[in-house]
């Protein structure tokens, strides 16, 4: 019997490697324009929900909100803003956390399971209201993400946009800018890049199919 408010299933690929998976449950003119962008995108927020048949029989709307994380602290921030941005009461959380295809073994590594275990719980600690779920599995990164996308029927995808560093390999860094463009211009969902500004700055650059770098100071 699982503990409160889990639920542990698989995810299988083709290849047949099995994964794991773990809900926590329900338990200037710059103004001007700065209004207008953020109008937009709550209009777009709005406009991909779900229709979910409650047990009194009535409809509610909710949005089933993935992001994708990793070991890294601009992981973690994009978590957060988009616990406490994007997804409302009753809404699912999914954190999809994706193992290189050059990992041998099938099975996610105990660090990969604890990781998106312990984002999972901090989660749900935050805001009880939404319903959290973490998933691991393996497999080419914006495949997987495209293919999770449309398979758990994403309201509303959120990816990490890194702050270019000059001590970064440049290889690297463009390559991940690459991958959120193509999340941005590809998923069937609203998609979302989120970069948390410097200290001194502070707010969130956010990008999506139709702004690009904007900046939302809460």
């Amino acid at each position: 019997m699982h503990s409160s408010g889990s639920f542990m299933r698989q995810l299988s690929r083709k290849e047949g490697c099995k994964f794991t998976s773990r809900r926590w449950g329900e338990g200037d003119d710059s103004g001007s324009s700065f209004e207008a962008n953020l109008t937009q995108m709550e209009e777009e927020l709005n406009m991909n929900v779900n229709g979910v048949v409650d047990h009194n029989g009535l409809q509610v709307l909710k949005k089933r909100v993935m992001v994708v994380v990793d070991q890294s602290s601009h992981s973690k921030h994009v978590m957060m803003w988009a616990l406490t941005h994007v997804a409302n009461k009753g809404d699912l959380l999914t954190l999809l956390h994706v193992i290189p295809p050059s990992q041998k073994s099938c099975k996610p590594s105990s660090c990969s399971t604890h990781l998106a275990n312990s984002l999972g719980s901090l989660c749900k600690a935050y805001n009880p209201q939404v319903e959290v779920e973490a998933v691991v599995i393996q497999g080419p990164k914006l495949e997987t993400v495209l293919n999770q996308v449309k398979k758990l029927e994403i309201s509303v995808l959120v990816l990490s946009q890194k702050r270019p560093s000059p001590f970064l390999n440049c290889v690297s860094s463009s390559r991940t800018e690459e991958f959120v463009e193509q999340c941005i211009n590809n998923a069937e969902c609203l998609t979302i890049g989120v970069r948390k500004q410097s200290k001194g700055v502070g707010g969130y650059l956010i990008s999506t199919r139709c702004q690009k770098n904007f900046w939302l100071l809460a």
